[in-house]
Order: structure tokens, then C-alpha cells, then sequence
């Protein structure tokens, strides 16, 4: 085949397993998979193995400090991320400067936004999670666009959550239907999965438009399903989403932080999407 036989017989391929959305000026792309896909062979559409020593800032960002829980310790200082041998190290570590930022603790965290997202598929992320007081290592997602407005409404997505030296994960969803209409029984909003936490675990989700399946290791574990009469309070899940990935520390979660056991540290392997 022609070289330019082989371009445009790649481009139907692609173009079968996803439609672009929006191209921003980087060249990157949402991708929302096109309809009838269901049933047919997962396809990758993107990935990072984490080649090289240094983060691809082409499809990651260092996610900022804010005021939550979560990111309240995030920082882009160096130590809190390392890059080698195919690993990507998300730390979190006793700030060595608090004369520079007054923050006892700092975190390191790295998101897709604007970047990539996407909507329907499967992800995938291989990692290996650190035990400590107060760890609080995570996997999820947020809409790119905000369509319904301002959080919850649009959703979001926990592939993975684990606190201190649990022998489980959380799996989770959150929305204005489970967090301010208290509707986290109707279906119910979270499980819990069993891991073995010194070895490197695939942490998954497979979305569909009816459905969010959690899995572990490539097994089901836990289901949530759209309601058909609770439209998109309950379904906000029906637009592109961005990929999270960061090693928290404390909150009320989580609970306090032992400064004697860190740094404590998250290593990714690969993340996948397929659609």
C-alpha cells in the first residue's frame, strides 16, 4: 500500500472509533466516541507510558493548590514529581521551605485538562500506591466543559481512592443528585474493591451512556447505572471528561497526617483510553 492509500485508510480507522470535538490550538482533541461502538473491539485513541524524564507537557499539567481538601497541599515544586524508567512518582512530601510557602506538607498531581478529554470508552491506568497516615492517593475525573453549570452538576468520576493503610479502594460517583438531594442509595454511588497494595494494580472504568462500570485488575466491581426518570441531575455523565491523577494528603476523610512517615508516593506506570 501507497503511502498515501496507508493515510487515508488510517484516517477511516480512527475517524470509526471516535470523532474529534473540538482541536485546540496545541493540536490536541477531545474525542467522543461514535455511536453503535458498543459492541465492538476496544480501540486506543491515547496513552502515556511516561518515556523520558520529563513529564509530557503536551498532555499533562501540574494541578494548582486550591482550597479543598484535596488540593489544598498541591504544588508544582519539583520534589513532589520524578519521571524515570518508564515511572511516572507523584509525592507527597514534609515542605523542606516553609519560609518560601507556609504549607506544612506538599503534594504532587497531574491533570488532562485542556489537554484531553473524553467522552465514552474505557481508561485504564497501571499504579503501584504507597501506604501512610494520612495518604490519600487518587484516580478520576472532571467534565472539560462544565455543561450544566457549576459543581456538582456536571459530575465527577472516582476510579480510584485510597486512604492510609486500607486493604481496599473506593470507587465512586458524585453529583448534585448524591450530594444535595442526598440520593446516594438510589442507585447506590460507591464500592469498595479489594487489592493487594505492595504490588502494581490496574485501576479501570468502562462508560457507556447507560452506564459506568468500575473495574480492578480488568474485573468488574462496581456498577452505576442511569436512571431513566431522573434525567441529567442523576446523568450528568453524557459529555467529555478529563483525567486526574494525584497523591493527596489529610483532610477530613482521610484524617491527620503522620509528618513520620513520608514522603509517601504514588508510581504510575501507563495510562490508556480506549474507545
Amino acid at each position: 500500500m501507497n503511502k498515501l492509500r496507508w493515510t487515508i485508510a488510517f484516517g477511516a480507522i480512527l475517524f470509526s472509533s471516535c470523532k474529534i470535538l473540538h482541536r485546540g490550538r496545541d493540536g490536541h482533541y477531545i474525542y467522543l466516541q461514535k455511536e453503535g461502538r458498543v459492541n465492538k473491539k476496544w480501540e486506543l485513541v491515547w496513552k502515556d507510558e511516561f518515556n523520558g524524564d520529563v513529564l509530557d507537557s503536551n498532555k499533562w499539567s501540574k494541578i494548582a493548590p486550591g482550597a479543598a481538601d484535596w488540593n489544598k497541599h498541591m504544588s508544582s515544586y519539583t520534589d513532589c514529581y520524578q519521571q524515570s524508567d518508564g515511572k511516572l512518582y507523584l509525592k507527597g512530601i514534609k515542605n523542606p521551605d516553609t519560609l518560601a510557602d507556609h504549607r506544612p506538607y506538599l503534594t504532587g498531581g497531574v491533570y488532562t485538562k485542556g489537554k484531553f478529554a473524553f467522552q465514552y470508552g474505557k481508561i485504564e491506568i497501571r499504579a503501584k500506591l504507597e501506604c501512610a497516615q494520612g495518604a490519600w492517593p487518587a484516580i478520576w475525573m472532571l467534565a472539560e466543559k462544565n455543561k450544566y453549570g457549576k459543581y456538582p452538576m456536571n459530575g465527577e468520576i472516582d476510579i480510584m481512592e485510597h486512604l492510609n493503610r486500607d486493604s481496599i479502594i473506593y470507587q465512586t460517583t458524585h453529583s448534585y443528585y448524591t450530594l444535595n438531594l442526598k440520593q446516594d442509595k438510589n442507585p447506590p454511588h460507591f464500592g469498595t474493591a479489594k487489592l493487594n497494595i505492595n504490588d502494581f494494580n490496574v485501576f479501570g472504568l468502562e462508560w457507556y451512556p447507560d452506564k459506568l462500570i468500575f473495574t480492578l485488575n480488568g474485573k468488574e466491581t462496581f456498577t452505576y447505572p442511569r436512571k431513566q426518570d431522573s434525567g441529567t441531575i442523576q446523568w450528568p455523565y453524557d459529555q467529555p471528561f478529563y483525567i486526574m491523577i494525584d497523591q493527596q494528603l489529610g483532610g477530613n476523610w482521610v484524617g491527620e497526617i503522620d509528618p513520620g512517615q513520608l514522603p509517601v508516593q504514588m508510581t504510575v506506570d501507563w495510562v490508556k483510553v480506549y474507545q
